[in-house]
């Protein structure tokens, strides 16, 4: 049986460069703008690239919270750091990487190696990351309840 689903957002500008974004499925508005590195960019407001950068980060998450409870795996905290890349390729600006840096909070040594296997496997399940032709990298902390992290 094929799934499929489909999501609606609308995008009303304001001014200069900003706008909002909003969705009769959804309870906030967002607003968006040019980033700063662009001229007009606008300073302290989400911009595409953020977007693009949160949607591969949550997708993640959901996606390692499903397999995790799937999987039984116990897990305190989970918190997770996305840098997105911006490069100019052949001429066209492009999200050439994503680079994942999730930390987890186990409370049981023993399953440190079933936990990195859980984020390999939502990194690998993600629906944005296979959507998209950025790559894609993970550099995750895994740390048993009670220690500190080490990066």
């Amino acid at each position: 049986m094929a799934l499929s689903h489909s999501y609606t957002i609308n995008l009303s500008w304001k001014q200069d460069r900003q706008g909002v974004l909003f969705s009769e499925e959804l309870t906030q508005n967002l607003d968006v703008a040019t980033p700063p590195p662009f001229p007009k960019g606008i300073e302290g407001t989400w911009s595409p690239e953020h977007l693009f950068t949160a949607a591969v980060s949550s997708c993640f998450m959901t996606t390692f919270l499903a397999i995790a409870e799937n999987s039984k795996l116990e897990f305190e905290n989970f918190a997770c750091k996305a840098s997105g890349k911006l490069e100019q390729v052949e001429g066209k600006y492009k999200m050439t990487e994503v680079l994942l840096e999730p930390e987890l909070t186990i409370p049981n040594e023993k399953d440190q190696a079933r936990a990195l296997r859980v984020l390999e496997k939502a990194e690998a399940a993600c629906l944005i990351t296979n959507s998209i032709t950025s790559a894609v990298a993970m550099k995750p902390v895994i740390t048993i309840v009670g220690e500190v992290p080490v990066h």
